[in-house]
């Protein structure tokens, strides 16, 4: 089974961030929710292993708070 790279990993990851949020500028709310969410899927199927992406969808979901 692969596992979930949550280390760095990423080459220049500021210009990516500022390619993300230049992707988005134009865009409106429900816009910008559809870009995400096809960027998501565009991703998944790079991806393609699903053990992979359960992993991934449990790092990035909400923590409950312990306190």
């Amino acid at each position: 089974m692969a596992e979930l790279i949550l280390t760095p990993n990423l080459d220049a990851p500021d210009d990516f961030y500022a390619d993300l949020l230049a992707t988005h500028e134009t865009l409106d709310k429900v816009e910008s929710d559809a870009l995400n969410a096809r960027l998501i899927l565009v991703l998944a199927n790079h991806i393609g292993d699903r053990d992979v992406l359960t992993q991934a969808l449990a790092a990035a979901a909400p923590k409950e708070d312990t306190q």
